[in-house]
């Protein structure tokens, strides 16, 4: 974002966009909320206070890094976790709760895609015969797997104990030497467990921010759709 200012705490619409992820979380019932903070999270502590928990990830080391720093704070939960990322501001409450409705006893995991038309960046969602397989990050994905347009928004919905047994299972052989966290659905695959692909109707809502440009754009598109209300 060329700023010093946590990518997070970078306001959409007079509102930081961690916290429209985190009002979004709680109108679909999620009240027990843990933001894994890191970079300048003394900041994002002092902008949420103390409606939600917090844990520190003192190393970057990947998505599914950022999710093992919460293994302790769950270590007597057995439920649901859905997995949200900071700045991915504009998933609706409607489209949460449904999401959560996808947890049936066998369902492991659920992921939220999204069509882009240029899917540059994004992890791919792989399917066989119209079932979920795996999602590959960009850099670790071939040209076939790059022109895939069904892509990952970030969002997760995990049963709490295949969770943390996966995470256990995943390592850095990878591009980017990192966690992946959507390597741990893989996992739940081989345990014989369903992951759900659950696509947007609208990809605007899967939408995350890494430049000024994207936070502009998304911006521009909130005041209109406010404008048309």
């Amino acid at each position: 974002m060329q700023s010093d200012i946590p990518k997070v705490l970078h306001p959409l619409c007079g509102k930081s966009l961690i916290e429209h992820v985190v009002d979004s979380l709680k109108l679909a019932g999620v009240d027990d909320i843990v933001v894994v903070v890191g970079y300048k999270g003394d900041e994002v502590i002092d902008r949420l206070g103390s409606r939600v928990n917090y844990v520190w990830q003192y190393e970057q080391l990947g998505t599914g890094h950022a999710v093992m720093q919460a293994e302790e704070y769950f270590k007597n939960y057995y439920g649901d976790i859905i997995v949200a990322s900071g700045d991915v501001p504009l998933i609706r409450p409607e489209t949460l709760k449904n999401f959560i409705a996808l947890a049936d006893e066998k369902t492991g995991a659920a992921v939220l895609t999204m069509i882009q038309d240029n899917p540059t960046g994004y992890g791919r969602i792989v399917k066989e015969n119209n079932r979920f397989a795996r999602i590959v990050e960009e850099k670790d994905a071939d040209d076939e797997i790059r022109n895939i347009k069904e892509v990952n928004s970030g969002t997760y919905l995990f049963k709490s104990r295949y969770l943390f047994e996966g995470l256990k299972r995943i390592n850095t052989e990878n591009a980017q030497g990192e966690y992946y966290l959507p390597d741990v659905l893989n996992y739940i695959l081989d345990v014989g467990l369903n992951v759900e692909a659950f696509l947007l109707s609208n990809s605007i809502e899967g939408m995350g921010i890494n430049t000024r440009e994207e936070l502009l754009s998304l911006e521009q598109y909130v005041a209109m759709k406010e404008g048309l209300n």
